[in-house]
């Protein structure tokens, strides 16, 4: 959804500088063709323009919010394909993501509750642990 080549350009070290994201996770997401390969100057040197700033920023937002590369890729298509695509895929792609994230929570309340079952028959004493109630839970088979 960029608005064509800018004339301001970017090193790798000034695009890690304003987007937050690392270098190296630049160079990967170059590597997994996330991000466009930027042009090289006659010094050899990358260059990236407001394009690259604005999908890097795509990207790490969708990070944030969980999106495997996979599904980051599948958004920028639809979004790059303006007449092509529809706000339903875009749509439908998030409800399949966020019944994922609603599975993980409640995975991760379960854990909770158990961790805090365990935890709670434990009196923490500076004993042996040859009977420690956390340690004979994890290995009981049940």
């Amino acid at each position: 959804m960029g608005e064509g080549v800018s004339l301001a350009t970017y090193k790798r070290g000034q695009l890690a500088t304003l987007t937050g994201c690392n270098s190296e996770t630049i160079r990967y997401y170059e590597k997994i063709k996330l991000l466009p390969e930027p042009t090289r100057g006659n010094n050899g040197y990358r260059y990236y323009n407001k394009d690259h700033l604005q999908r890097l920023g795509f990207i790490m937002k969708s990070k944030l919010l969980g999106f495997n590369n996979d599904n980051i890729r599948e958004l920028l298509e639809i979004s790059r394909g303006i007449g092509e695509h529809t706000r339903a895929e875009a749509k439908t792609l998030t409800e399949n993501h966020l019944a994922l994230v609603r599975q993980r929570i409640s995975d991760l309340k379960k854990i909770e509750t158990t961790l805090s079952q365990i935890s709670h028959q434990c009196d923490g004493a500076n004993e042996s642990a040859d009977h420690c109630p956390i340690l004979l839970s994890l290995f009981d088979q049940n």
